[in-house]
């Protein structure tokens, strides 16, 4: 299994911005998506690219916010979070898939150890 190393979370003001980073070696065979979990809740879809970075899709609570893309010379993917919202306060995974289909965590195998993000006046 792939060993996922995320960052750029941290404690941003509504209507702020975060970039999150999701490295690893050998990247770029999968799919890749971004998963949030929040306290009390089941971890949910957030954004998941293909490999080749040529098909994203988001869910509907962020879509037009968010921004999914990847650098496979730097086997790095990102997410570009603004007008951030306090619902969007949860940990951040990211998560690898050998198939890209749907945004959901039963198909992804290896996860990274997550990144706290804290929207909050």
């Amino acid at each position: 299994q792939l060993q996922l190393v995320e960052s750029g979370g941290g404690l941003v003001q509504p209507g702020g911005s975060l970039r999150l980073s999701c490295a690893a070696s050998g990247l770029d065979h999968y799919a890749i998506g971004w998963f949030r979990q929040a306290p009390g809740k089941e971890r949910e879809g957030v954004s998941c690219i293909s490999r080749s970075g040529s098909t994203t899709t988001y869910a509907d609570s962020v879509k037009g916010r968010f921004t999914i893309s990847r650098d496979n010379a730097k086997n790095t993917v990102y997410l570009e979070m603004n007008s951030l919202k306090p619902e969007d306060t949860a940990v951040y995974y990211c998560a690898t898939s050998s198939v890209f289909g749907l945004c959901v965590p039963r198909i992804f195998g290896s996860w990274g150890q997550g990144s706290q993000v804290t929207v909050s006046s």
